[in-house]
């Protein structure tokens, strides 16, 4: 667990004393994160890696668009030189290609892709099932309470009423992996 070794210590220099519930919910996406290894295998890591870092691009000295997710990439990659897959990860994470759509930011989400689909799809599964508080939330509350949190006029609002459906049909496609590598295990 080297890399995610690594990321959580970067994590949590950026997040944990600017930024502490920022830094309590990677805590638990990293933990959600964890609970898919069985289903990832070899990829079980740079899912965990991804995941505590997924939020860096909170921090004020990585910000630099104002979309979290290409800029916790962008500093990822540039500034600490971390491995592209990693900050792929980070770079697609739950809605990110709605809101680089509504920003006009198409051309830097491109940077990080190709996007690897069934890795988005844990990311996006662990974000979604973790509070900004640290607690574990049903991802349709979570959504509502994003919703709520940002109101009709923003950004994020439009980005994520638009990726609802694909949002939850990710995490779908995740319970039903996850349900599979347990039944492998136990047979």
């Amino acid at each position: 667990m080297q890399l995610a070794k690594w990321a959580h210590d970067l994590a949590e220099s950026l997040l944990a004393e600017s930024l502490p519930s920022r830094w309590a919910h990677s805590k638990r996406v990293y933990s959600q994160a964890l609970t898919l290894a069985p289903a990832l295998g070899s990829d079980a890591e740079l899912l965990a890696a991804a995941a505590i870092a997924h939020d860096v691009g909170y921090a004020r000295v990585a910000v630099d668009t104002g979309q979290h997710m290409i800029d916790g990439a962008r500093y990822l990659r540039d500034v600490v030189g971390a491995d592209p897959r990693l900050c792929s990860l980070v770079a697609f994470h739950t809605s990110s290609p709605w809101e680089a759509s509504e920003l006009g930011l198409n051309d830097a989400l491109a940077e990080f892709g190709p996007a690897e689909p069934d890795l988005v799809d844990a990311i996006t599964f662990c974000d979604l099932t973790s509070s900004p508080t640290g607690a574990l939330v049903d991802p349709g509350e979570r959504l509502v309470e994003v919703l709520d949190r940002y109101g009709h006029e923003h950004v994020v609002y439009r980005a994520v009423s638009a990726a609802r459906p694909e949002l939850l049909a990710r995490v779908a496609r995740v319970r039903q992996r996850r349900a599979e590598a347990e039944r492998l295990a136990l047979s």
